[in-house]
């Protein structure tokens, strides 16, 4: 322990020098030497002007005010986060979103930025330097997102390239201090996600996290969540499923689903909770009226129809993706058999509830149909979804998926995807509060999902959220782009 201690003690300064906390396989596009053609985002002499149009998207806002106290965070300069270009000069950094700021489409229209391969692409980004965009800005970084997400991308894009780790707030990482940061003029970053759906689950949460969530913060609510999502964002991440085991994300806090649209984090419900209602929904009602009646669709259909009504109505507003299908209470099997016949009718059912709800096609819908446990005996009983469902397979929980998609099922216009664990509570054992999967494994499975094109949705059950930052981090960027 003592020479561990010891060659720690040794290595630090060195590793404190390095830029450990610049995006992982990545190229670096800042430098702390100037050469001709950079643009200056900070230094001795100046620190570059930000600029967001205030009719961009409130996320790209609260983004942008998060790069401005980053760039003080490593420089000690606090950039002016300005929202009229004719207050600019010199250096700056223009960011928008298409469609949503008049000086990006203008650059646009005038020739001066080329966003054909990044136009139209789901959370695609762009960012390129720019001589003279406008009169007096002598050079700019343009960051540009195709939509709300990719233009967040690319701020975080830029934090964590200048020395802020998406995990600086989680994990306690140290800010990189430089007191110059130029960004490359030959810069041309263009990305845009492979998986569609990239997003963690935070499950078997009582009682550590849980407990730390009630002592900062009464309970899971916005307070709370507002710092998952910026994490999931620095990760280049947009989809989760919420707490459950005590909790209901919607129910907990009105300002939950509100905060998760603003931020762009598209919002579902776990493999055994359909219609964006949270289980604990269900139980709270029953508990309080002895009302509900039994979580049993031969018997009581017509209270659970009223019941997923419900929460489709309430999120039909924000972004989401509809969980269908039906498990026992509590994450049980629903039967000892599989009712083919009866789980064709809940989804039936259910679509027929989206339909009168939302004023649009349900192709249009995202929907999605987890094959979990006991749920893949009915599809391999012969049980069918409307092409338009994505097929979520699962891993057996520990680590090997089960499924993956054969050539006919690649066809589906809802595509697949893959719930996967790094965290279990079940028989015959349960794993968590420890990292115990190896990285080549994951990759293995998951290289396998993407290549048998299960690309639609990815998602992870992380536990307690720590100690799991190592295997989130490169699960959430395999999703981003398996091949690098």
């Amino acid at each position: 322990m003592k020479t561990r201690t010891l060659l720690i003690a040794c290595l630090l300064p060195f590793l404190l020098q390095a830029k450990i906390v610049l995006a992982l396989g990545e190229p670096a596009y800042i430098s702390a030497q100037f050469h001709a053609g950079d643009v200056i985002l900070a230094d001795s002499r100046q620190v570059a002007s930000l600029y967001v149009d205030s009719a961009d998207f409130p996320g790209v806002l609260r983004a942008a005010t998060n790069l401005q106290h980053d760039i003080e965070k490593v420089s000690g300069q606090l950039p002016l986060l300005q929202m009229e270009a004719s207050k600019l000069h010199g250096q700056a950094v223009l960011i928008g979103t298409l469609g949503h700021s008049a000086v990006i489409d203008a650059l646009v229209a005038a020739g001066k930025l080329d966003v054909a391969a990044t136009a139209g692409q789901w959370d695609g980004f762009l960012m390129k330097v720019v001589s003279k965009p406008l009169p007096g800005v002598d050079s700019a970084l343009v960051i540009v997102g195709a939509n709300k997400r990719g233009t967040m991308f690319g701020i975080y894009d830029l934090s964590e390239q200048i020395g802020v780790s998406p995990w600086y707030w989680w994990a306690d990482v140290p800010v990189h201090k430089a007191p110059a940061l130029y960004v490359k003029g030959s810069l041309l970053n263009q990305q845009a996600p492979v998986i569609r759906y990239r997003g963690i689950f935070l499950n078997d949460e009582a009682p550590a996290l849980s407990g730390w969530v009630k002592a900062n913060y009464g309970n899971y609510n916005a307070g709370f969540y507002e710092h998952v999502f910026e994490l999931l964002l620095r990760l280049k991440a947009n989809f989760l499923w919420p707490a459950m085991w005590n909790n209901a994300f919607n129910a907990d806090d009105a300002d939950n689903m509100r905060l998760a649209d603003e931020m762009g984090i598209v919002m579902s419900t776990s493999h055994h909770e359909p219609m964006m209602r949270a289980q604990k929904e269900w139980t709270w009602a029953k508990d309080a009226d002895k009302g509900n009646g039994k979580w049993d669709y031969n018997s009581n259909a017509a209270t659970l129809q009223k019941f997923w009504r419900g929460g489709v109505e309430r999120n039909k507003g924000y972004e989401s993706i509809i969980t269908l299908g039906m498990r026992g209470d509590g994450d049980m099997p629903m039967s000892e058999q599989d009712d083919v016949a009866l789980l064709q009718r809940i989804v039936k059912d259910q679509r027929q509830i989206i339909a009168e709800t939302y004023a649009k096609p349900l192709t249009d819908i995202p929907q999605v149909w987890t094959l979990y446990k006991e749920v893949q005996g009915y599809y391999e009983r012969g049980m069918r979804v409307p092409d338009d469902i994505t097929l979520l397979w699962s891993d057996d929980n520990w680590g090997q998926i089960r499924h993956l998609p054969a050539p006919e099922e690649r066809s589906r216009t809802g595509g697949a995807g893959v719930y996967y664990h790094f965290d279990y509570v079940g028989g015959p054992r349960s794993y968590r509060w420890l990292n115990t999967n190896p990285i080549a494994k994951v990759w293995e499975q998951m290289n396998l999902a993407y290549e048998y094109e299960a690309r639609k949705i990815w998602v992870v059950n992380v536990g307690d959220l720590k100690p799991m930052e190592f295997p989130i981090e490169y699960f959430l960027r395999l999703a981003w782009n398996p091949q690098a």
